[in-house]
């Protein structure tokens, strides 16, 4: 049996969460076109006869502007400690810049090198960006489309191989650690990202604040006042949308209710990035 954990890093957008939930076969970890969806450390846990791993998906790591970002990118950067297998996600329709570089020089050289979104990439884009990342001087690279699979099953397979003989961590039938009241949270800021404007996703944070099941409230925060009306939208229906979405990926029976307060600045205030857990 082998077993141990690898990291999935990258800028922000690059589809690292898309690419852990293809891997899993299942969904763990919320997914937008805006950057810095992820905000913390999630786990997915692929577990075959022959192996276990466990992917850590981390925050993208980028040039931080507030309190919140200089934590995420902590995070991502705690998750390089002490793992098997290091997976360095660059996106196939971006060019290789100073931000994947920087990632790419925290990583020890036997990392893996995934070019993802080879399915909108031209080939000329894709050997491209395959002979820019080869400059990193990393062992093995992979091109792949987390949105179809391709080139997925191979990346696996060279994850398990350097995996080292060891125990289960997580129970057979486990897929993530990740808390209900967490994922409920984070599932209301993946429909709220769906439908915000460009200047709010930074400034949107989701808590599950009372869980007694069937009822489950949910405090959305924003960071001034101007923006309560765009979460809640023109008579009700931005959370009336993002309340249906939700529920529609909730077991039956499940009454969620949607509350919007402004915490003022709530991003650069080291007590809300505690109470939020970031």
């Amino acid at each position: 049996m082998r077993s141990g954990f690898a990291t999935i890093v990258g800028r922000p957008n690059v589809g690292k969460s898309t690419l852990l939930n293809r891997i899993l076969g299942a969904k763990v970890a919320i997914v937008s076109d805006k950057p810095q969806t992820t905000r913390t450390q999630v786990r997915g846990v692929l577990t075959r006869p022959d192996a276990q791993v466990v992917f850590v998906d981390t925050p993208g790591i980028h040039k931080p502007r507030t309190l919140l970002g200089e934590r995420l990118n902590d995070a991502a950067q705690a998750a390089l400690g002490d793992v098997d297998v290091a997976c360095l996600v660059l996106d196939a329709t971006a060019p290789v810049g100073p931000g994947d570089r920087f990632v790419a020089a925290r990583l020890p050289k036997d990392a893996l090198v995934v070019v993802n979104k080879v399915d909108a990439a031209s080939r000329e884009q894709i050997l491209t960006q395959l002979a820019r990342a080869a400059e990193c001087e990393f062992d093995e690279y992979f091109p792949v489309s987390a949105r179809s699979g391709e080139g997925v099953h191979e990346l696996v397979e060279a994850v398990v191989a350097r995996m080292p003989e060891g125990p289960l961590y997580y129970p057979d039938d486990m897929v993530t650690d990740v808390p209900e009241a967490f994922w409920v949270a984070e599932l209301v800021r993946e429909q709220l990202l769906a439908v915000a404007r460009e200047e709010l996703p930074h400034s949107i944070a989701c808590r599950v604040t009372e869980w007694e099941w069937p009822r489950i409230r949910c405090e959305i925060l924003v960071e001034r006042e101007s923006q309560k009306g765009i979460v809640i939208g023109k008579g009700g229906q931005v959370l009336k949308q993002v309340g249906i979405a939700v529920r529609e990926q909730l077991p039956e029976g499940a009454f969620l209710e949607l509350f919007v307060k402004v915490d003022k600045d709530w991003q650069r205030r080291p007590k809300a990035l505690d109470r939020l857990g970031y």
